[in-house]
């Protein structure tokens, strides 16, 4: 049976557009469903990324309690054979709860490591579909830091194969870019 990592990010919580369409990939997709609510994930900061970069077999019990979070993420990550990413695009970019969940994830060691030939990622090969909405910018325009983000930073890991299903421009009609998204939904591959 085929595992998918849910991530939803959005702060509106049921009201999400990228939400709903996460909704509709998943029963899409089916199998086993994992779903994290990114908006639980905390900030990183100088402590969690001091114990990260600490080696594992010389970290104190509290370091160890700061990576808890992350270990536990890394293991949903690692498990799953198709993650599904719920990305509503504020102000150009993902959203804060995404880059906490992103943070969270990229650890060295665990899903990257540096060798001389440059970054090399641990994490793949895992499919990636990323619902993407935003009230005005379009998808893959000069304007949409959001995608390229992402695809960057799960490169990084070595996840490569990305798929983004859009509904853009919804302060302008809501209906007709659900609907367009929906329609690229139906085509996904089970």
């Amino acid at each position: 049976m085929t595992k998918t990592l849910r991530i939803d990010s959005s702060i509106k919580g049921d009201a999400s557009i990228s939400k709903r369409l996460t909704d509709k990939i998943v029963e899409r997709l089916g199998g086993d469903v994992t779903t994290r609510d990114a908006t639980a994930i905390p900030t990183i900061d100088g402590a969690w990324l001091g114990a990260a970069y600490t080696p594992a077999d010389q970290r104190s019990d509290e370091q160890k309690e700061l990576l808890a979070l992350s270990d536990e993420l890394i293991a949903e990550v690692k498990a799953a054979d198709t993650i599904v990413i719920g990305c509503g695009v504020y102000n150009f970019g993902v959203t804060g709860p995404l880059k906490h969940w992103i943070d969270m994830i990229c650890r060295v060691g665990e899903t990257f490591r540096y060798t001389e030939a440059g970054p090399e990622g641990l994490a793949g090969p895992k499919r990636v579909i990323i619902a993407y909405s935003s009230g005005g910018v379009p998808q893959g325009s000069a304007f949409d830091f959001a995608t390229p983000y992402i695809k960057q930073v799960l490169g990084f890991i070595g996840i490569t194969d990305v798929t983004v299903v859009a509904a853009e421009g919804v302060n302008l009609d809501e209906a007709a870019a659900v609907a367009k998204a929906e329609e690229q939904i139906i085509h996904l591959a089970a």
